[in-house]
Order: C-alpha cells, then sequence, then structure tokens
C-alpha cells in the first residue's frame, strides 16, 4: 500500500500529485545560455560603475602597497569605499529587479531569449518576487562571497532537478525558461 500523500501541498504549486507547474511553460532555460545573460548583465552595470569609482577614488585604494586588511579598515574608515559599495549593491539590485518585475527580462536575458518566470503559473514576478530574487542572487555576491556565491548558484542551477534553479530562483519561486521565437 502506498504511503498517505503529506498534509500540505508543495510551495511551488501543484500540490502532491497534482499537474507540473511548467506545463504549458516553455522548455526551461539552458545553463550556459543563463551563464551568457548574467555576464551580459553583470558588464551592462559594472561599466557605468568602474566610470562612477573614479572619483570614489577605489583604484588609488586597490592598488596601494600594504597589508589588505589594513587597506581595507582604512577605506572603509574614510566612508567613500562604504558609500561605493552601498551605490554598487543598489545599482546591481534595482537593475535586475526593476527589469525582472517590468517583463521578466533583463536586457542579457532578452538577447539570449530567456525570460523568468513565476513557477506556479508562468507569468512575470511581481516587483516583491522580483527583489527578493535580486536580493539573493546579487547582495551575498557583492558583499562577503565575490566567487563562491556565484559558483554555488551556478551549481545549483546544474544539479537542480526538475526545475534548474538557483538559490535566487527558490527563494523567490522562479524559473528561467526560453522565450518562443
Amino acid at each position: 500500500m502506498p504511503p498517505p500523500p503529506p498534509p500540505y501541498g508543495s510551495p511551488y504549486g501543484g500540490g502532491y500529485g497534482g499537474a507540473d507547474p511548467l506545463s504549458g511553460m516553455p522548455p526551461l532555460a539552458e545553463t550556459g545560455r543563463r551563464v551568457l545573460a548574467r555576464l551580459i548583465d553583470w558588464v551592462i552595470v559594472a561599466v557605468p560603475l568602474a566610470i562612477i569609482g573614479i572619483p570614489f577614488d577605489i583604484y588609488h585604494r586597490a592598488t596601494q602597497n600594504g597589508n589588505g586588511f589594513d587597506n581595507t579598515v582604512n577605506s572603509l574608515n574614510g566612508g567613500s569605499q562604504l558609500v561605493f559599495q552601498l551605490i554598487t549593491i543598489v545599482a546591481y539590485v534595482a537593475y535586475d529587479t526593476v527589469l525582472t518585475a517590468k517583463d521578466g527580462r533583463t536586457i542579457g536575458k532578452r538577447l539570449m531569449k530567456l525570460r523568468v518566470a513565476m513557477l506556479n503559473d508562468g507569468s512575470t514576478p511581481p516587483m516583491s518576487q522580483s527583489l527578493l530574487r535580486a536580493v539573493v542572487l546579487w547582495l551575498p555576491a557583492l558583499i562577503c562571497c565575490a566567487c563562491l556565491w556565484p559558483l554555488l548558484i551556478l551549481i545549483l542551477i546544474v544539479v537542480d532537478k526538475p526545475y534548474k534553479q538557483g538559490l535566487h530562483d527558490k527563494a523567490a519561486k522562479t524559473v528561467v525558461v526560453t522565450v518562443p521565437q
């Protein structure tokens, strides 16, 4: 005799034995196209930030001799590095949030013919879910884990079954799908 169904439904839609939330949606995006779209988005935000960083003197501080920890502490004490860090966080999170909430596509996703969709019904994520997705994606990478966080997200996208979700997708209950040609 099979075990009884759990007393709750899936947090991603469709209860136990329910319909697949992806039925009727375009196919999930290929990992390579997702990575390329993210790199395009990163460059689109990074280039203006690199120019904005000049008055904050971030390049001079980065090339100073001495202990890296001391330089970081001195930079933060000076305040301009902290201000630039906040500008960077706001820029990446706002870019991702606003464009995802608009039509599910950042510029990178548009070029790669991808879009973000709510897992339960395929709709464009509302502003709240787009913000949550962007914060989980960018905040750890920009504050402490610039190399490890993107790698962790990539690994999760590759191994996650069946929806290819990174932590940011799981938090916001979204998937990335291809846009029909």
